[in-house]
């Protein structure tokens, strides 16, 4: 598989992130979706993959934290592209028993607390949904922070054994904004406040001109251990 992910990168290395999406999403039909975060990125894939295919799988993860902007920005993109986008929620038991033993914010306690209170919240859910397919499309781009610069197009996701595509991964943030701008697509208000990176409400804080974007995620934790695990390097 490692071969073939190569052999493919080589071929769309210089191809467009539409060339891209459109190659997976014939060649894998239903076992591919994109996995949103409601993010920049995650917009611009959504209107690109629905244009390409109006019937194409996009779910989200709610954490049950999400800022009340978020659930507004998934009733917006619904009623733009006539669609329900795929909510799936981490189990309650398993988020009752964390915050009896720890506590509802025990997550800025220590790094272990916080993976842990992650775990529950967003990678068990996603593994659900992973469990479905054999792609899954994300918005991740290279320049977004120190721990995504080795992040290409076509990756082997080796924990979850299957593809990971990235067709913005080359892109910038202007680019970014620029197709949201051009397209008309529907974005979190958030990201006009500061906020260029949005996840769980208590884990995401607004940023100064001088920070890096995705500083005010986990801020109180050092850059490289700023993800959550759904993207393991």
């Amino acid at each position: 598989m490692e071969k073939n992910i190569e052999e493919l990168n080589e071929r769309f290395n210089h191809k467009s992130a539409e060339e891209i999406i459109a190659y997976f999403l014939k060649e894998y039909d239903d076992r591919i979706a994109l996995a949103s975060s409601l993010g920049l990125e995650d917009q611009v894939l959504t209107d690109m993959i629905l244009k390409i295919s109006p019937t194409a799988r996009i779910f989200t993860i709610d954490t049950g934290r999400l800022f009340p902007e978020t659930y507004s920005l998934i009733d917006k993109t619904n009623m733009k592209y006539n669609i329900k986008i795929d909510v799936y929620f981490p189990n309650n038991q398993s988020v009752e028993k964390y915050v009896k033993e720890n506590g509802v914010n025990s997550f800025y306690e220590s790094i272990e607390k916080r993976k842990s209170c992650c775990q529950i919240r967003k990678i068990e859910p996603l593994l659900r949904s992973l469990s479905q397919l054999n792609v899954w499309i994300c918005g991740l781009r290279q320049e977004q922070s120190v721990t995504r610069t080795g992040v290409q197009a076509i990756e082997w996701d080796e924990a979850n054994k299957l593809i990971k595509i990235n067709p913005l991964v080359h892109w910038s943030e202007q680019d970014v904004w620029d197709y949201i701008n051009q397209h008309q697509v529907p974005y979190n208000v958030l990201h006009k406040k500061g906020f260029p990176s949005i996840g769980c409400q208590p884990c995401t804080r607004a940023i100064a001109e001088d920070e890096d974007i995705r500083a005010g995620r986990w801020w109180w934790e050092n850059p490289e251990h700023k993800e959550c695990g759904l993207h393991k390097r």
